[in-house]
């Protein structure tokens, strides 16, 4: 199977409810690497990179998030494969 990454923005509200923690605990779950974080314009910017078929359902997953979160918008970009070492937490 392909390897993809998928850069994503998911918008709402999604800072101080523990979106980039669980983001960060489904990857590791789903064997995915990349990273997430927070962005200056308060969305929650996150890479996902592994087999596609997982990467797409991580993707699914970002619309809903944790329970205290309330999506509205994911976009979404398709990125060349790059080897992540983990599933980190950016600063």
């Amino acid at each position: 199977m392909a390897k993809i990454c998928v850069h994503c923005f998911v918008s709402g509200r999604v800072q101080g409810v523990f979106l980039r923690r669980e983001t960060q605990e489904q990857g590791v779950a789903r064997g995915l690497n990349g990273w997430v974080r927070n962005a200056a314009d308060g969305r929650v910017e996150v890479m996902i990179c592994g087999e596609e078929a997982v990467v797409y359902a991580m993707q699914a997953w970002l619309w809903e998030g944790p329970s205290a979160a309330k999506v509205s918008k994911v976009e979404s970009e398709l990125m060349p494969f790059e080897a992540f070492q983990q599933f980190e937490i950016r600063r």
